[in-house]
């Protein structure tokens, strides 16, 4: 099959749906409650491009990218920039993950948005962010992948604040938008700086001419790149807006939080990797702030009892560990965390939304009974027992939790473990700043199996502790809910196997996604590699697997006795033991607060003081000055209008003379 009719496909039908849904019931008003049929478009729309990637993957690129150039966006003088797309390894895992994830998440959204009135909307957004990310993950070159960036930042604000009745959605996607914008601007400068060294902003082109940038301007255009990066994905200091995002429909969680949108930041250093190795310096910052956003995340989820919350910081959490990989150097394998992030995390996120449609129920039921105090349906301390209720939602919830805690031989072990690896023996080859990510990304494994394994305690072992719990209870979610938990459970289990470490070569076994992005038989992938000169001896890769496990392992039995014995009472005993510290973390380490006293406020006042004035005194002066104007003006002429017949029949003679004596003189 042609390769450009491929991915024009691809790209292209998530926005044909995204027109059909959203432009028929806008003007065809009976359109909107066949929501059956937009359902099944939304998701076939994405689903087709699924298996149309997995087409093109099964048939091979043979070492070269190929690339679909469409036609010449814009043409100045010797630069010219095309809507191509570009189909490697790089972009193909990508895709598979979007639209696969996406996919899934789509048929999950047609059952739990089932009695939204704007059903027809939501799914119009959906698809429409499935485009502009497949925009992001296929574009040629940094001013299209650009383009789907800024889209999908758009479409973000679009869905996180759905709900816009509430007005605490709408800030949410306002901070969201406004936060990713600081990231942006640093990419835009990048993008400049690239042309004017470069001339093009092709990949190819770009990086085969960063070899005659200047140290200080590959330095720079990478950490321009990196600061657009911690936007998008959530690292410190602008991963703020994540947390607060979880306003949106919990699908929207899953596919932005989980699977796409966040990841964009690790593609796009992927992507640039031979750039970002010629900058050694700023590696070291991307490692060290990757393993302290991992760290600090981790902590602010342990004080959490909102189980969308938890799973927000998780995400942060998460994220971090993927640029401390990148920190050093190991891009293939923060795309591979990437890759079964999206596995376990998409499904603790459609996990909590079941559990939330649960005890909407739970809710519904009560208030029907005449209960009529308070009632959050996100508060973990207001479940408990709900494995009797929801089987299906609590293994696939515990399957993916004991994945993302990192137990042997589920995906998040082979990950992880591989991430800790990379930092360990980039340290052992003399780089010892990646010693100490590998020490806070240690910490951090212990922290995350401990959290996670809580949020599964409080939500679905012990007894019920939502009001009347004998008289009121939650049922399972429907088929359309529970068929994605199952397949996305099932992945977050056997996915890991395409990254076997290290250590098990010397059985026979290889390390697939290694060898498919990085590179393999005398051709170089699309992910580049630091050359290390010293390689960690095989009995201490052994001991440093063997130590991942136990910490892993130790995190959950922790967690998993403590909250047994003691539910509710151990987040007591936990505030207790930390004091100051445990208050610090469940203010987020007042970073909110920091930013609306130094950035906030200011600008409000600056604004209040400054700029209103000007806009009342000066703007709106000037204004008012041109309708006084043209009152005037009506006044005068309003004048000559005195309703006697001569005097007009004066004028016209009077007219006709100037007229003549102009063309005669």
């Amino acid at each position: 099959m042609n390769l450009q009719l491929l991915v024009v496909l691809i790209v292209g039908l998530p926005l044909v749906g995204a027109l059909v849904n959203g432009l028929i019931p806008l003007f065809y008003a009976p359109a909107r409650q066949w929501k059956t049929l937009i359902g099944a478009v939304g998701s076939l729309v994405v689903m087709v491009p699924f298996a149309l990637a997995l087409y093109l993957f099964s048939q091979g690129t043979g070492g070269l990218p190929d690339v679909a150039a469409l036609y010449t966006w814009m043409a100045v003088g010797d630069f010219s920039v095309s809507v191509a797309y570009r189909v490697d390894e790089l972009s193909l895992i990508m895709t598979l993950i979007v639209t696969g994830v996406g996919g899934l998440i789509h048929v999950y959204a047609t059952g739990y948005m089932a009695d939204d009135r704007s059903f027809w909307k939501f799914f119009a957004y959906l698809n429409l962010f499935i485009f502009m990310m497949l925009n992001l993950v296929l574009a040629n070159n940094l001013l299209l992948l650009f383009l789907g960036w800024e889209g999908v930042g758009l479409c973000s604000w679009l869905l996180i604040g759905f709900w816009y009745d509430k007005r605490k959605n709408s800030a949410a996607a306002s901070k969201a938008f406004i936060v990713n914008r600081v990231g942006d601007f640093a990419f835009l400068l990048a993008m400049f700086i690239v042309v004017r060294d470069v001339g093009s902003l092709d990949f190819d082109a770009v990086l085969a001419g960063t070899a005659g940038m200047s140290a200080e301007a590959v330095t720079m255009v990478v950490l321009l790149l990196f600061i657009g990066a911690t936007g998008k994905s959530a690292q410190i200091p602008l991963f703020i807006w994540l947390p607060d995002a979880m306003a949106g429909p919990t699908p929207v969680s899953a596919l932005i939080h989980a699977a796409t949108m966040v990841t964009s930041g690790l593609y796009l250093l992927a992507r640039m990797s031979p750039m970002v190795l010629m900058a050694p310096d700023i590696m070291v910052l991307i490692a060290i702030i990757g393993a302290v956003t991992a760290l600090v995340a981790a902590t602010i989820a342990l004080t959490r009892s909102d189980i969308k919350q938890v799973l927000a910081y998780s995400t942060v959490s998460q994220l971090g560990f993927m640029f401390m990989a990148a920190g050093v150097g190991a891009f293939f394998v923060a795309i591979f965390h990437v890759l079964t992030h999206a596995f376990f995390k998409a499904c603790l996120f459609l996990g909590s939304g079941s559990v939330i449609h649960g005890m909407h129920h739970v809710e519904h039921e009560l208030r029907h009974r005449g209960y009529d105090g308070a009632f959050d349906s996100q508060d973990m301390r207001l479940m408990g027992g709900l494995r009797e209720f929801m089987p299906v939602t609590r293994w696939t919830y515990l399957l993916s939790t004991l994945a993302i805690a990192g137990i042997p031989l589920t995906a998040g072990f082979f990950s992880k473990d591989e991430i800790l690896f990379k930092a360990f023996e980039y340290g052992y080859d003399g780089q010892l700043y990646a010693w100490l990510a590998w020490a806070i990304g240690l910490g951090t494994a212990l922290l995350t199996a401990f959290y996670m394994t809580r949020s599964y305690m409080l939500t679905f072992e012990g007894s019920g502790r939502w009001p009347m719990p004998d008289q009121v209870h939650p049922h399972e979610s429907p088929r359309s809910m529970t068929l994605p938990l199952i397949v996305l459970a099932g992945l977050a289990m056997v996915g890991g196997f395409i990254g076997l470490p290290k250590v098990a070569e010397k059985l026979g076994f290889s390390n697939w996604i290694h060898g498919y992005l990085a590179g393999h038989a005398g051709h170089a992938g699309p992910v580049a590699e630091p050359e290390l000169h010293a390689h960690v001896p095989v009995g201490l890769e052994i001991a440093l697997i063997l130590a991942g496990s136990l910490i892993a392992i130790g995190g959950v039995v922790w967690a998993w006795r403590f909250y047994g014995r003691y539910e509710l009472g151990g987040d007591e005993l936990v505030q207790g033991r930390f004091g100051r510290l445990y208050r610090w973390w469940k203010v987020g380490y007042g970073f909110n607060e920091l930013y609306d006293r130094t950035v906030v406020r200011p600008v409000i006042s600056s604004a209040e003081k400054l700029f209103a004035p000007f806009d009342q005194r000066i703007v709106d002066g000037l204004v008012n000055a041109v309708a006084r104007v043209m009152q005037a003006f009506g006044w005068l002429f309003a004048r000559l209008q005195t309703g006697v017949v001569q005097n007009y029949a004066l004028a016209i003679v009077l007219g006709v003379v100037l007229v003549m004596l102009l063309l005669v003189f």
